[in-house]
């Protein structure tokens, strides 16, 4: 077993697999930009190495995480390609390894968006998930704006990224967004894990040019997609209805 930490993220390896956890529960998982490059550098690290099969990605507490934070945020926002958030994305999209999600709590904003890009996705009964980009003056990423209809049909995607209401795991599952539900966290990063020590004994070359296939087909236009959807998301910040929206969200947060 071999561990490398961060502060607030945390890999272990073991067995052909490497857990990545998101750890700053007292915040539930929000990510900042230190974090992005610390996820950024755990999958490029995990491509890397041979030893490394398959990946699962959980988060610590109560939560997966609640999207970004937004302080940290409006101190540091994307400017370009360059950026800690795209680079992650970037780094999530051409994953060549399997990548399973355990959701252990809350998922919001770009925490139910990087799903679509796992392989496997489960759930802890009961969590609650959303998509609130619309109502912070933003719009879609991480290519949500072609993925989710493609998976849960226009109007669901309709529903969830221009109103922006919660939605529970339950529905996510009804709806085909995740793979499966269990009791509570420890039992869905049992059953993650399980599925990776499975895929991490399959032969490896076998395994990563099946995932490729499976993604062929749509890898450019998933990749373009991320790309108008970012450079749009870039010019929304800028405007005073995201300005206005975010402070606002920046400023319940506190006093919360």
């Amino acid at each position: 077993m071999t561990k490398m930490s961060t502060p607030e993220i945390i890999t272990e390896s073991r067995d052909g697999t490497l857990l990545i956890r998101i750890h700053r529960p007292d915040r539930k998982n929000a990510l900042t930009v230190a974090m992005y490059t610390g996820l950024t550098a755990a999958l490029d690290a995990a491509t890397q190495n041979l030893d490394i099969r398959a990946v699962v990605l959980t988060g610590s507490g109560d939560s997966f995480t609640s999207g970004n934070d937004i302080a940290d945020f409006l101190a540091n926002p994307p400017g370009g390609d360059e950026s800690p958030v795209f680079q992650f994305l970037a780094a999530l999209r051409q994953f060549p390894k399997p990548l399973i999600a355990a959701v252990n709590g809350v998922a919001v904003g770009i925490g139910v968006t990087l799903l679509l890009h796992c392989d496997l996705v489960y759930v802890r009964a009961g969590a609650t998930l959303a998509l609130p980009f619309v109502n912070l003056g933003l719009c879609p990423e991480a290519g949500s704006s072609l993925l989710l209809p493609r998976l849960i049909g226009y109007p669901r995607a309709a529903e969830l990224l221009l109103l922006g209401e919660p939605f529970s795991a339950e529905q996510a599952l009804e709806w085909g967004l995740i793979n499966g539900l269990c009791a509570d966290a420890e039992a869905t990063l049992e059953l993650a894990l399980t599925k990776a020590r499975r895929l991490a004994g399959l032969p490896a070359t076998a395994v990563q040019l099946s995932k490729a296939l499976l993604k062929r087909t749509e890898a450019e236009v998933v990749r373009e997609t991320i790309a108008v959807e970012s450079r749009h998301f870039i010019e929304l910040l800028d405007s005073p209805e995201a300005a206005a929206a975010l402070q606002a969200f920046a400023n319940r947060r506190r006093v919360g």
